[in-house]
C-alpha cells in the first residue's frame, strides 16, 4: 500500500464512528521504543507562568540519593528572567518546562532560550495536576518539575526566530484583511439604508466601476442614469439594471459616513500592502531546507520505489522520507535537480492545485521549513488538528474530538481547499467523492488534511515537485474482477441469474 493510499483509508474511516472488532494477534509483545523527549532527565527546572510573575521550581539530586525541589518567586521582567537563566546554567539545567498560559510564556521562553538553555513549552492542557490533590502555584511548579524530569512531557512546536518573526508579519496581515473586509460590510449596509442596492448589480464594492459610483455619489450626484454611466467594461452592459439599483435616497450624512468608511478601507489597504512588500522580503531572507543526500546524479533514469504514487511529487523524484527504509539511493537529473534548486519553496508550494502565493506565506510562517520538527506527515496534521483523535477501548476504536489547532493555518489550508474542491483535479474529485456521503464541511477538511500531507513532502524534500494525479486517479485503479464478482452476488442474492457479456 502507498502513502497516499494509506491516508485516504485513514480518512475515510476516521469519521466512520465505530468500527468493527479487528483480531488481535497477542503471540509476541510489542516494543515500543521511548521518544527523545520521554527520557529521565537528572537535573530539571519548571515555570508556573502567570503575568505578574513566574513560579520557578528547580530539582535536583540530594547528597543522600533523594531528590529534592527548590521554589521561589521571579518577576516577569527581562532582567530578572536573564538572571534566572545565568542561575540555571550554573546549576547545570538539561531541561527546562514552561506552561503555556495566554501569551504571556514568551518573555520566559525566548530569555531562557537565549541563555543557552534547553527549554521546552507544554500545553497546560498536558500537565494537570492529580486529581485530589491540592493546587497551589508552589506545588503546579513541583509537580511540572516532576513531570519534566520522568520525561512524561510532550514538547510543543515553537518555530526559529526567522519564523516567529515572518509569522507575526503574516498574521497581522491575516488580521488586518478580516478588518477591511468588516468595513466593506459596514459599507454595504450603509447603501442598503440609503436604498441604493448596487451591491446585487455589482460582483462586489470593491470593483472599480463601484467605487467610482460611490465616489459619485458622496460628491453629490444624484442621478441614476449619470451614475450607471460611470460603468466600465462588463459592467457597461448592466446599464438598465444599474440604474434602477442606483435610484435611492442617499442624502448628505451618508455621504459623509461613507467616505469614513473608505477612508479606513483605503489605510487598511496600504498597510496590507506594506506588509506583503515585507513578507516578500523576509521569505528571500529565509535559509531554504537543507539539501537532500540522492547518492549522486550519474544515473538519470533510476526512480525510487513507490516513486509512481508518491505525495504528487515530481516524474523524476528523489529520495523523500516516505520512502522505504533501507532502499537504495536513487539519483535524480541534474537538469531536474538544478530546476528544483532554482525554485524557491514559495513557487513549489504554488504549484499545488488551489494553493497561492498569498497561502503558500501563510503555511510556512506557520509550520516553517524544518520538516524534522515533524517526523512523518501524520505528526504535521494532527498538530494542525485535521484529524481525530483516536479512542480505542477493548475492541471498539472510535475517533475523538479534533481540537482548535492553529486557525491560521487551518484558515489557509481552508481557502486552499475551497479553491481545489472547484477544479478538474485529483483533489476537486476527491472532495466530490467526500461530499457525497460526509457533507461539504467533512470533505474540506479531508481536502485540507491532504494538501497539508503534500506540503510536507515538499517541504521535506527540497528536489520534490508538485504533480497532479489526475480527477481519474481512482477509476483507473478499480479492480475490476473483484467489482463483477460483488455486483454479481448482490444480483443472484435478489433472485438473478447474471450472465455477463463483454461490450463491443
Amino acid at each position: 500500500m502507498d502513502w497516499f493510499e494509506f491516508v485516504w483509508r485513514a480518512s475515510e474511516v476516521s469519521h466512520r464512528g465505530k468500527r468493527k472488532p479487528v483480531p488481535v494477534d497477542k503471540s509476541a509483545p510489542e516494543v515500543i521504543p521511548d521518544a527523545e523527549h520521554e527520557l529521565v532527565i537528572e537535573r530539571v527546572a519548571a515555570v508556573d507562568v502567570a503575568k505578574a510573575a513566574g513560579k520557578v521550581c528547580v530539582r535536583l539530586p540530594g547528597k543522600a540519593g533523594r531528590r529534592f525541589s527548590r521554589v521561589w518567586d521571579v518577576p516577569a521582567r527581562t532582567g530578572a528572567i536573564t538572571d534566572l537563566g545565568e542561575q540555571l546554567v550554573e546549576s547545570r539545567i538539561e531541561k527546562v518546562t514552561v506552561e503555556s498560559t495566554s501569551d504571556y510564556w514568551r518573555i520566559w521562553y525566548y530569555l531562557l532560550e537565549a541563555a543557552g538553555l534547553s527549554v521546552q513549552l507544554v500545553n497546560a492542557r498536558d500537565v494537570k495536576n492529580v486529581p485530589g490533590r491540592p493546587k497551589t502555584d508552589k506545588l503546579d511548579a513541583v509537580w511540572l518539575a516532576k513531570l519534566t524530569e520522568k520525561g512524561l512531557l510532550r514538547p510543543s512546536f515553537v518555530p526559529t526566530t526567522e519564523i516567529r518573526r515572518l509569522r507575526d508579519y503574516t498574521r497581522l496581515r491575516e488580521d488586518l484583511t478580516h478588518e477591511r473586509t468588516r468595513y466593506w460590510q459596514r459599507l454595504e449596509k450603509l447603501l442598503e439604508d440609503a436604498l441604493i442596492k448596487v451591491s446585487v448589480v455589482a460582483s462586489g464594492l470593491d470593483t472599480m466601476s463601484t467605487r467610482d459610483m460611490i465616489e459619485a455619489l458622496i460628491a453629490g450626484e444624484r442621478d441614476p442614469q449619470r451614475l450607471a454611466e460611470l460603468a466600465r467594461a462588463k459592467m457597461r452592459a448592466k446599464r438598465s439594471e444599474l440604474i434602477t439599483a442606483l435610484d435611492g435616497r442617499f442624502d448628505d450624512h451618508h455621504g459623509e459616513l461613507a467616505r469614513l468608511l473608505l477612508n479606513q478601507i483605503d489605510a487598511l489597504a496600504a498597510q496590507i500592502n506594506t506588509l506583503t512588500g515585507r513578507i516578500e522580503d523576509l521569505i528571500a531572507e529565509l535559509p531554504e531546507a537543507g539539501a537532500v543526500d540522492h547518492g549522486g546524479s550519474e544515473d538519470t533514469d533510476i526512480t525510487a520505489p513507490g516513486a509512481a504514487d508518491r505525495s504528487h511529487a515530481a516524474p523524476q523524484p528523489a529520495r523523500g522520507a516516505h520512502e522505504p527504509t533501507g532502499s537504495a539511493p536513487c539519483r535524480v537529473d541534474p537538469a531536474i535537480e538544478a530546476e528544483c534548486a532554482r525554485l524557491g519553496a514559495i513557487e513549489r508550494l504554488d504549484e499545488i492545485t488551489g494553493v497561492g502565493e498569498h497561502n503558500a506565506q501563510v503555511i510556512i510562517a506557520e509550520t516553517g521549513l524544518d520538516m524534522t520538527r515533524f517526523p512523518t506527515p501524520a505528526h504535521l496534521v494532527a498538530w494542525a488538528k485535521l484529524c481525530p483523535r483516536t479512542i480505542q477501548s477493548g475492541p471498539v476504536t472510535r475517533g475523538g474530538r479534533t481540537g482548535k489547532g492553529n486557525p491560521y493555518l487551518k484558515g489557509a489550508l481552508g481557502q486552499a481547499a475551497a479553491a481545489a474542491a472547484r477544479t478538474d483535479t485529483f483533489l476537486g474529485q476527491r472532495y466530490r467523492r467526500i461530499v457525497k456521503r460526509r457533507g461539504k464541511l467533512k470533505a474540506l477538511v479531508a481536502v485540507a488534511r491532504s494538501l497539508l500531507v503534500i506540503v510536507w513532502h515538499l517541504l521535506a524534500d527540497p528536489l520534490a515537485r508538485f504533480h497532479d494525479l489526475g480527477p481519474d486517479y481512482h477509476a483507473r485503479r478499480i479492480n475490476i474482477e473483484r467489482r463483477m464478482r460483488n455486483h454479481i452476488a448482490q444480483l443472484t442474492a435478489l433472485g438473478y441469474r447474471v450472465t455477463l457479456e463483454p461490450a463491443a
